[in-house]
């Protein structure tokens, strides 16, 4: 029931300011991009012995290309076609969809915010602070608060749980702090979270 509630007041908080129109212009490649590629990555842990799986989320980075409102319904794409090749039920699908994308996603939209609030407009403050640090800490927070309430149900290993979700938070981090810096060099106008004027800008004297 906490799932269902959580999905659907983002989904709809995101839909209401109609993200489909910033497909109009250069975020489409993406966009498109991770629809094919994201959910055989979202596939993994089915095909990985039983445990704590390798998972690679892609939330935080879509944030960065396509905003909170346009990866939320994204995110959404690649939980369904998740479903449609895989072999898990819709209950599960539900619970990585909300936990591998729209928690780590929201966290990593409240982080940006954040970092925009309270530290200069840098290029190393947009790549390092939101692309790495910010990926690991939304991914970690995302990864307890699951793990924490699987507990609190009658999970086991707690300890151990949160040591693996440490770790594979920095894999996702250093992956989404890597494409980060590519796109900002090379293709700033697929990262919609990204402006020249206000990280590029000489500052005020």
């Amino acid at each position: 029931m906490l799932e269902i509630m959580l999905s659907a007041v983002a989904l709809a908080a995101a839909l209401v300011v109609r993200p489909w129109r910033l497909l109009r212009g250069p975020l489409l490649g993406p966009a498109l991009a991770a629809l094919v590629l994201l959910p055989w990555f979202w596939l993994l842990p089915q095909k990985l012995p039983a445990g704590m799986a390798v998972q690679f989320s892609g939330a935080s980075l879509l944030v960065l290309m396509l905003g909170w409102p346009l990866a939320v319904p994204v995110l959404a794409l690649v939980a369904l076609a998740v479903w449609a090749i895989g072999g898990t039920s819709a209950e599960a699908v539900l619970s990585q969809w909300v936990w591998v994308g729209l928690v780590p996603a929201t966290l990593a939209l409240a982080i940006g915010a954040a970092l925009r609030r309270w530290l200069p407009p840098n290029v190393f403050i947009y790549t390092l602070g939101r692309g790495f640090l910010g990926t690991a800490v939304a991914l970690f927070a995302s990864g307890a608060l699951y793990e924490g309430i699987h507990h609190l149900m009658g999970g086991v290993t707690l300890h151990e749980a949160l040591v693996a979700r440490w770790l594979m938070a920095w894999g996702d981090a250093f992956l989404t702090g890597l494409f980060a810096a590519v796109f900002v060099a090379f293709a700033p106008q697929w990262l919609a979270t990204w402006s020249d004027e206000r990280y590029l800008r000489p500052p005020a004297r």
